[in-house]
């Protein structure tokens, strides 16, 4: 399936930053069933500093805010091909060992809600991978998706005590109890196309497994399924500090306020040629498709809205 992506995130801060960077985790990776057509980058009130592929495999960017600016744009637009293999990734590649991602983080940590939870979780006859579902569907009865009631330093073990909870709670979960059962897992941002829209307000999350004989397996504990052709990996890591599509920090002043728009849609045999005749010629195609994807993905905006508006002052 081929997909049409573009991303956009804007954000005004209070005043004019004396200096400012942003590193940002918003390139698709070249993996498995996942092949990037087109990728493009542009900024506005900041600039590419240096780039690099950081622990994970992630492509990293770092962004400069210039001097005195008082609102920042990035947009990232583009094409991946992806395939079917039944969120299947495969073999482990990255700088980390396997094990890495066996070791607790302050989000993932296990404890007494967490025990509980695999205490609950039917251990299938068929194989780690059905049991893995098995979790991810214990996940999904106990922690009821609603956005609003965490944010990105709430932990997997406060997200099951609050009992609701977005994408990246209940990715943290999983990864959490997968752990505790010496599985290795690891999260993971990306793009989902949805089924009853084209525009949206954030990014998604979901997790992968290391199940042998198959390598990592993704698991959409949110809606409920492995990933397919629909879905579009971002970045990977430990958790969503390691993940995260934006993080940065600003001298000088506050975020006073973000906004997220991406669009995510399957793009047909041809359109790919008239979108871009169409936009060399100043003007704007309709949708291009019909959406066929699934219908939770909100929550990491406002995990991205904190991530850019911590201040460092003189001297820090």
């Amino acid at each position: 399936m081929r997909l049409a992506i573009r991303h956009t995130t804007r954000y005004r801060f209070a005043g004019p930053v004396r200096h400012g960077i942003q590193r940002l985790r918003l390139t698709p990776k070249a993996t498995q069933g996942q092949e990037i057509i087109t990728w493009a980058m542009d900024y506005e009130g900041a600039r590419e500093e240096l780039s690099y592929d950081d622990q994970n495999y992630n492509h990293v960017i770092l962004a400069g805010v210039e001097e005195g600016a008082e609102e920042v744009t990035i947009t990232c637009r583009g094409e991946v091909q992806t395939e079917d293999n039944a969120g299947v990734i495969g073999h482990h590649s990255g700088h980390l060992p396997l094990w890495a991602f066996m070791g607790q983080t302050e989000l993932t940590r296990a404890g007494p809600r967490v025990r509980q939870l695999i205490g609950s979780v039917e251990r299938s006859e068929e194989g780690m991978v059905p049991t893995l579902h098995n979790l991810s569907a214990t996940i999904r009865e106990q922690v009821e998706y609603k956005a609003g009631t965490t944010g990105v330093r709430t932990s997997a073990e406060e997200a099951l005590g609050t009992g609701s909870g977005v994408c990246q709670d209940h990715a943290h979960i999983f990864i959490s109890a997968a752990r505790a059962l010496d599985i290795p897992a690891r999260y993971v941002s990306g793009y989902l196309m949805m089924n009853d829209r084209i525009e949206q307000e954030a990014t998604h999350a979901w997790a992968e497994a290391w199940v042998h004989g198959l390598g990592w397996v993704g698991f959409d504990i949110s809606n409920g399924i492995s990933p397919d052709p629909r879905y579009v990996r971002l970045a990977t890591g430990r958790d969503y500090r390691d993940a995260a599509p934006i993080t940065g920090i600003s001298f000088g002043t506050l975020t006073e306020d973000l906004s997220v728009d991406v669009a995510v849609e399957q793009q047909h045999p041809g359109e790919g040629q008239d979108q871009e005749r169409a936009q060399g010629q100043g003007q704007t195609l309709g949708p291009l498709s019909q959406q066929q994807g699934l219908g939770r993905q909100h929550g990491l905006a406002a995990s991205q809205q904190h991530d850019m508006q911590q201040q460092v002052g003189p001297g820090a």
